[in-house]
């Protein structure tokens, strides 16, 4: 690469599509209605991409959406005349992705023959099943919502839509912005019931020697007071990656940050837990803020009879699930989405696998049939 300066992501893929990909667009298939949208995986989706993401899968990218009759018709011309028309490179990067052997992921590289584009053609409907499960523009039922891993969610509502001809994407992104509103207060429960059932445990390990169970203990904490925080704020938590990059643009991180870094480097339990309190009460407090259920006490306390501070979070989980009215929802058991119990990567990158998980787990019936049933 010849780049005087590092580019953006999402503005190198607007750049290409309005400057070499729509030019051939227009002049190959003039009457093809289609959007264009820089979605899906990436850091720069999420905007958090650097130098170094352009080491595999990033670059000129975009997705080309048709309607299913066009995708059929159209697509593998235009997929055709992409590879053969598209400059080697673009803005000093190349257009051509080589092939590392690595399970279809592909590096920028220049090429003297056909370029190997990451122009993908596809129709919206198809495109959004593959990923999350479901089709927003259809009826999005709990079961769907709850399937949905977070970082899913988060790449089809960020990123940037360059183009909506079908006019799909909006409405679509539209109806992923957030959740229902009940759901969310549900999920919110459920975060707060994952605390609720451990924050004993870092003075109990500590108690019996070993420090190093009670910093596993509370490095746990940690990440679920972060993903809290982001729910309150309806923002989708990313995975492990770029959690603490989305917690770090929370209004609540510059609060919160000293104390759990405090506590995740601490060398004895009561250092730990006395940081672990004072961020436990930071986050009730903006609970209360939200006003989505009546003011809960947010000092922290004695684990009963027992010499352990805790906030008992499960008082909040009480208190939202008592605001949630909607029936299918009142009657989940309180274990939330299927990332709040669901930790593996590989799972929650399988939308089957996931549908099938939460089913299991909160003993759903699928409104609609899963991908390849």
């Amino acid at each position: 690469m010849t780049t005087a300066s590092f580019i953006p992501g999402l503005e190198l893929s607007r750049r290409f599509y309005f400057e070499a990909v729509r030019p051939l667009l227009d002049e190959a298939a003039p009457g093809v209605v289609h959007s264009a949208a820089r979605l899906g995986s990436g850091s720069e989706v999420l905007g958090f991409d650097t130098v170094r993401s352009a080491d595999h899968e990033w670059g000129p990218r975009l997705q080309l959406f048709l309607h299913p009759r066009d995708v059929t018709r159209h697509g593998p011309r235009i997929t055709a005349l992409l590879g053969e028309r598209l400059p080697k490179t673009f803005h000093g990067y190349p257009t051509h992705f080589a092939s590392t052997g690595e399970a279809g992921i592909g590096v920028m590289r220049t090429t003297d023959g056909p370029v190997h584009h990451r122009v993908q053609v596809a129709d919206a409907g198809a495109w959004f099943t593959d990923l999350l499960g479901f089709d927003p523009c259809r009826d999005v039922t709990v079961a769907d919502w709850l399937a949905a891993p977070t970082q899913r969610l988060a790449e089809v509502t960020a990123g940037a839509v360059f183009h909506d001809g079908l006019g799909r994407l909006a409405a679509a992104r539209a109806r992923l912005a957030w959740y229902p509103h009940d759901l969310w207060r549900y999920l919110l429960a459920c975060q707060w019931q994952r605390i609720s059932q451990e924050e004993a445990f870092v003075g109990r390990c500590g108690e019996v020697g070993d420090e190093l169970g009670s910093a596993v203990v509370a490095a746990r904490l940690v990440r679920d007071l972060m993903r809290l925080c982001l729910l309150m704020e309806r923002r989708y938590p990313p995975y492990g990656k770029w959690l603490g990059s989305a917690f770090s643009r929370t209004p609540q991180a510059s609060a919160l940050t000293p104390d759990l870094t405090a506590a995740l480097t601490a060398a004895d339990w009561h250092t730990r837990e006395r940081h672990l309190a004072r961020a436990y009460e930071t986050v009730a407090a903006a609970h209360n803020d939200l006003g989505l259920t009546d003011p809960v006490d947010p000092a922290t306390r004695h684990y009963h009879s027992r010499p352990f501070r805790v906030l008992h979070a499960e008082r909040f989980t009480a208190a939202l699930m008592a605001r949630v009215t909607a029936p299918e929802v009142r009657c989940l058991p309180v274990i939330g989405a299927v990332d709040q119990f669901v930790d593996s990567t590989d799972v929650l990158s399988r939308p089957a696998l996931t549908r099938a998980a939460t089913h299991a787990s909160l003993g759903l019936l699928a409104e609609t049939p899963a991908p390849n049933d």
